[in-house]
């Protein structure tokens, strides 16, 4: 996945924005105001910071290596991904929905609703 799949995948998700919140290569995928991805625009190989339940993180880098403790980010609930093509897109797809997913649930009930019905509307 190249960095403008990977931008467009984040992005067509209900309610999501991007920004540079923390330098000018550093740009955050959030929904809610909360972030669920961090990619650098210019790390070669590119890297993503997803979140993860704990225990699926622990797994997914015993499975592979390019999975790794998120970089400057709570090493328990977020990993980095190096893009090197050991990790399939499908998978890729599913941790950034799975990130998305829990930060999501996270918002307060009137954020969630309120995407929600922008979401819907959205596609009318």
């Amino acid at each position: 996945m190249d960095f403008e799949t990977l931008q467009d995948y984040c992005m067509a998700k209900p309610g999501a924005a991007a920004d540079f919140p923390f330098d000018d290569v550093t740009l955050v995928f959030k929904v809610g105001g909360k972030m669920f991805a961090l990619a650098s625009t210019e790390s070669n190989p590119l890297r993503v910071n997803l979140k993860c339940e704990p225990t699926l993180a622990m797994a997914l880098r015993d499975q592979y290596y390019a999975i790794q403790p998120g970089y400057h980010m709570n090493k328990l609930h977020w990993n980095t991904i190096v893009m090197d093509e050991s990790v399939p897109d499908d998978l890729l797809r599913e941790m950034i929905d799975e990130s998305y997913r829990l930060v999501f649930a996270s918002l307060k009930k009137a954020d969630r609703e309120r995407i929600g019905n922008e979401a819907v509307s959205g596609c009318e």
